[in-house]
């Protein structure tokens, strides 16, 4: 791995600011291109309080700009193509094709880690290119995809904790479909959680996207396998509604009390709490499921930001990354333990937070979040997030495979063989040119 050229101390002096100043006159901007968060109070204390403090004691005018998620790939390809816009912008899935239009965020990375020690693995598989030695983008946190049950309805289905594996759940939401006509939701539609919730089903039953090497691996038995599991759980458990579902559907049949179990991170039962406590006290929170290989899920987020080539302020882009990092206690609560830190020494009690959450009902809910890093993985698992992996998850390549199961359009065989010969297509468009 390439050494960062710049420690902490060699960032621009015009970025660093004594505690205790006066605010200082605004000289410079930072453009922010921010997406909505799930939480929606992160973002009240995002604009309205945190980039307003920091632009004040740094002198620079910060402009942040919320972009829904379903439009952040075309507003990043838009920017790129145009050599214009944000000097941060902030993606939710490793921007690894972006590689060439944005700024090596190496001397990000050291000062960050000469003060808070290694980032995770998981980030640093979703941000480093170890071909190119180039951090391509830098990840403060990451958001887990644990599982979101009906404690009632599973109690009843003889699963007093919920399932505990993809068998328990196609086990169990039959009986809880033919006893109660409520089913389970896994969405298998061209939208981001089911990109992450089956990633997470094709990874336990040993299958991957490529190998530890980036080679190809998608046409194996073990894809097959999930392949079959996944039509047989739809068949027995699930609707035909997963088809045709957005990033919000499986919150809101949760919310709505029309699901049994969905794959989602913590902003349903956090929504809950808000608008529906007697149904957020119904609600319970599981690990990954665990499959006959593994126990894993996408993160369901990764909170990945790059600085373009072109930005108007690259050094203050800079600084409050690394600034940032120094407020990671702050952001997990601002976004209410829906932002893990990648920097876990920056926050030693992360367990005993989760455990005291005031908010859970049942008390002590969000401790499953403590085991994430066992059962998370990144895009491109076992691998690196690399360029065509990024394209594979934005063309939806899985579940597009998986949709023409379930359907009956291809066989497992058929389907696993075509996903393969459409990403080795992409890899191979990837692949370095001579010369």
């Amino acid at each position: 791995m390439k050494a960062a050229a710049v420690a902490a101390g060699a960032l621009p002096a015009a970025c660093r600011v004594e505690a205790g100043k006066a605010p200082r006159r605004a000289t410079k901007t930072l453009k922010i291109a921010q997406w909505s968060h799930f939480v929606p109070a992160f973002d009240g204390w995002f604009d309205g309080a945190y980039t307003k403090q920091w632009g004040e004691r740094h002198g620079v005018e910060v402009i942040v700009d919320h972009i829904a998620a379903a439009e952040l790939p075309a507003r990043a390809a838009s920017e790129a193509a145009a050599g214009k816009g944000h000097d941060l912008f902030l993606f939710q899935s490793p921007p690894a094709a972006y590689e060439s239009h944005v700024v090596d965020l190496g001397e990000v990375v050291e000062a960050v880690e000469k003060k808070h020690g290694k980032m995770l693995p998981l980030a640093l598989r979703s941000t480093y290119n170890p071909e190119t030695g180039k951090y391509f983008a830098f990840s403060h946190s990451y958001t887990a995809d644990p599982g979101n049950y009906r404690i009632d309805l599973w109690r009843d289905a003889g699963f007093p904790r919920g399932p505990d594996t993809w068998d328990d759940l196609r086990v169990g939401g039959a009986r809880i479909r033919q006893a109660t006509g409520t089913p389970v939701g896994i969405g298998i539609s061209q939208e981001t959680d089911s990109n992450m919730a089956l990633r997470g089903l094709l990874w336990s039953f040993g299958g991957a996207e490529q190998n530890g090497e980036g080679r190809v691996a998608i046409g194996s038995k073990e894809t097959i396998e999930a392949l079959r599991f996944a039509r047989a759980l739809f068949r027995e458990t699930m609707t035909a509604e997963v088809f045709t579902w957005d990033p919000s559907s499986n919150n809101r049949m949760m919310l709505a009390g029309r699901g049994s179990f969905i794959q989602n991170a913590i902003s349903v039962t956090r929504a809950a709490e808000k608008e529906n406590p007697a149904m957020a006290r119904r609600i319970g929170l599981t690990p990954a499921l665990a499959g006959p290989v593994h126990r894993l899920a996408c993160e369901h987020i990764m909170h990945c930001y790059v600085i373009w080539k072109f930005a108007e302020n690259p050094e203050g882009a800079k600084q409050f990354l690394v600034d940032m990092a120094d407020d990671l206690p702050a952001v997990f609560r601002a976004s209410e333990f829906y932002n893990l830190p990648c920097f876990p020494q920056a926050m030693p009690d992360l367990a005993g937070e989760l455990a005291r959450d005031a908010k859970a009902d049942p008390p002590g809910k969000y401790s499953v979040l403590a085991s994430a890093l066992d059962w998370s993985a990144n895009v491109g698992y076992p691998g690196f997030a690399t360029a065509a992996m990024d394209e594979a998850f934005n063309t939806f390549l899985v579940p597009t495979m998986f949709a023409r199961v379930v359907r009956d359009e291809a066989t497992p065989e058929e389907a696993a063989r075509a996903a393969e010969q459409e990403l080795q297509r992409i890899v191979d468009r990837w692949r370095p040119r001579p010369g």
